[in-house]
């Protein structure tokens, strides 16, 4: 069965897409951490980051470095924190969290975006690109 994130790639789920190429697509997390909490994803549906193919872990880091310094351009932070768990959801993915403090990390503490705020974000995330 295809995982969220597929169905997302597919079109039959809608996101507030980021960016995109033919291999990835990043789109903000609809359950953010902060403002601005990003998914980047590769369209091709593997579980694991390292069962990866070598060229599409290198091209996932590339792609997710690009939308994080466009992220930081965007939303004033700190930097902009990375992490790859993949727990809750099977389907590699690499969260770019806007950090401010090392709680802004922990997946605790959830911010709140109305639809309007979420378009214009993923709008100006992308105009930086």
């Amino acid at each position: 069965m295809a995982s969220i994130f597929t169905k997302i790639v597919n079109g039959e789920i809608p996101c507030y897409k980021v960016a995109e190429t033919e291999d990835f697509l990043a789109f903000l997390d609809v359950n953010p951490n902060a403002e601005g909490h990003t998914l980047c994803i590769p369209k091709k549906e593997v579980d694991k980051l390292f069962d990866l193919d070598e060229a599409t872990y290198i091209g996932l880091m590339q792609f997710s470095r690009e939308v994080a310094i466009a992220l930081e351009k965007t939303v004033p932070c700190k930097r902009v924190g990375v992490s790859v768990i993949g727990l809750e959801v099977p389907h590699v993915h690499v969260h770019l969290i806007p950090l401010n403090t090392m709680e802004d990390a922990r997946f605790i503490n959830k911010v709140a975006l109305q639809k309007d705020q979420f378009e214009a974000l993923a709008k100006a995330i992308n105009a930086n690109l």
